[in-house]
């Protein structure tokens, strides 16, 4: 199945996002921000059990899911960026709060075009491709249309030194 595929190791090298969206209902929306937001909740977010984050949240916008997932309320988020404040771990990025928010419909309506977040990217890091999950080349599907390439942190990952 064709899906759309973020490589994030390769969109974290930019400084600033240079993509476009052809998101019909907003001509201004930049749908790989709220792309990149899904994808860094479900595979690169540590899953904190008491996350700081959340709790930082004055407004109540940051919701932990029965899945461990963090979701965002988007109409109650005001971008203070506290929870990224909050964030032991540096994952809630400042620029992935915004005010606006953007959504992307993965541009399924599209037929043999390529969408302009895959024309305007300059790394390269977005494609849509065939493509199914690969956990040894750290490729995961998040969701039914996007696949992502990125470093996951697991709790099994992490060995302990035993003091002498």
């Amino acid at each position: 199945m064709k899906r759309l595929f973020i490589d994030l190791e390769i969109c974290s090298q930019c400084k600033e996002c240079l993509v476009c969206c052809d998101y019909f209902y907003h001509p201004q929306n930049n749908g790989i921000t709220s792309l990149r937001e899904y994808a860094t909740f479900a595979i690169i977010c540590r899953h904190c059990e008491e996350a700081p984050c959340v709790a930082a949240c004055y407004r109540y916008a940051l919701e932990k899911q029965a899945d461990g997932i963090l979701k965002r309320y988007r109409m109650r988020c005001t971008s203070c960026k506290s929870c990224s404040i909050a964030c032991p771990f540096g994952t809630i990025l400042a620029d992935f709060i915004p005010y606006l928010d953007s959504a992307c419909d993965y541009c399924l309506g599209l037929k043999g075009q390529l969408p302009k977040c895959v024309s305007s990217c300059p790394k390269k890091a977005i494609e849509i491709k065939e493509i199914e999950e690969d956990l040894e080349k750290n490729i995961y599907l998040v969701g039914e249309h996007l696949a992502v390439h990125t470093l996951r942190w697991s709790r099994e990952d992490i060995t302990f030194v035993k003091k002498k």
